[in-house]
């Protein structure tokens, strides 16, 4: 192993999705920079996110300990005690910036996430669209080190995973907005016509009512198996590795089942692939969206109520579509 020559606290907070299509940036950077630790500061449950990478220190923080700025504060002394030499900040946002602020006589260097706001409005704007794709997320994550001064060139592949079950496939209906979600009784009929053709059907969720969903439809038929809210999310990761094909949302599903290598068609209702969130080695040919709707995309997260009220980019996606595109996977 290198002698380490710099120890570089990263920040990334956010929601699920937002940590897991960091891992396979830093995977990456590790591989290319082997003189370097990385201290990885973010939420505990994400732990199992990191567990494959060398040259880490995870450093789990329950952020509700540490409220307003006195309790950043603390939060910044007891990272220093990590003796950091370097900052890449994965987040920018209000809470990182004041780690930074602290942190700032105690590093010698400091680069943060560009995330291109003027870009991203002039995409989701309602009238005369810049529809063009912006810089893929990876990328900008990839930025921040290439700031601090390191090489980095990511691969935009998937990691090999040779454990994969024949005849079986994942499905995650579920996302953080309605907007982004396919119809759940149209995703239930597929599933029911899967499991029927002898594919095993496992389903992914988590909270009382997903599973309260999916457990529904695990009595539908014996080759459908929900998982949701049965097991940990390192366990998690390993199904969704050893499975063909994951079917998801523009959702942290789609991010957990790209670093685990597993191939994903993602479907696509108000956001769209061009504002950079595919993920992480997945091709833009196994994307399914409705194309001529002019409204796409309305918003980048899928937080924005459906201004036209009908829900075009989703209730207009067609099943027998969607399972033709399934079929021609060959996993069977």
């Amino acid at each position: 192993m290198s002698k380490i020559k710099e120890k570089i606290l990263v920040f990334r907070f956010s929601a699920m999705g937002d940590v897991a299509m960091t891992v396979p940036v830093l995977r990456e950077f590790v591989e290319q920079n082997r003189d370097v630790e990385l201290l990885i500061v973010t939420r505990h449950f994400y732990a199992p996110f990191f567990q494959s990478i060398p040259n880490i220190t995870f450093i789990g923080v329950n952020i509700e300990n540490y409220h307003g700025i006195l309790g950043l504060k603390k939060l910044a002394d007891e990272l220093k005690g990590y003796q950091p030499t370097m900052i890449a900040d994965l987040h920018n946002a209000l809470r990182t910036k004041i780690l930074k602020f602290f942190l700032f006589n105690h590093v010698k260097k400091i680069a943060t996430l560009n995330k291109n706001r003027k870009e991203k409005k002039l995409l989701t704007r309602r009238k005369n669209k810049k529809f063009c794709p912006l810089r893929p997320v990876s990328e900008c994550y990839a930025d921040v080190f290439r700031r601090l001064g390191f090489n980095l060139q990511l691969s935009h592949k998937l990691p090999f995973n040779p454990i994969k079950k024949k005849n079986s496939i994942g499905i995650a209906p579920f996302a953080n907005y309605k907007e982004k979600m396919f119809p759940l009784n149209k995703m239930k009929e597929i599933c029911i016509n899967l499991a029927r053709e002898n594919y095993h059907v496992y389903l992914f969720g988590g909270g009382k009512k997903e599973t309260e969903v999916l457990n529904s439809w695990q009595k539908l038929h014996p080759n459908i198996h929900s998982l949701s809210g049965q097991i940990t999310l390192k366990d998690q990761m390993k199904m969704i590795g050893q499975l063909p094909l994951m079917i998801t949302m523009d959702s942290a599903n789609m991010h957990i089942a790209s670093l685990v290598g597993t191939k994903v068609i993602s479907i696509w209702g108000a956001t769209h692939p061009f504002a950079g969130f595919l993920g992480y080695g997945q091709q833009v040919s196994d994307v399914i969206q409705v194309n001529d709707l002019p409204c796409r995309p309305c918003s980048i997260f899928g937080n924005k109520p459906c201004y036209r009220k009908d829900w075009a980019c989703t209730r207009n996606l067609d099943n027998s579509y969607i399972l033709n595109k399934i079929k021609k996977q060959n996993i069977l």
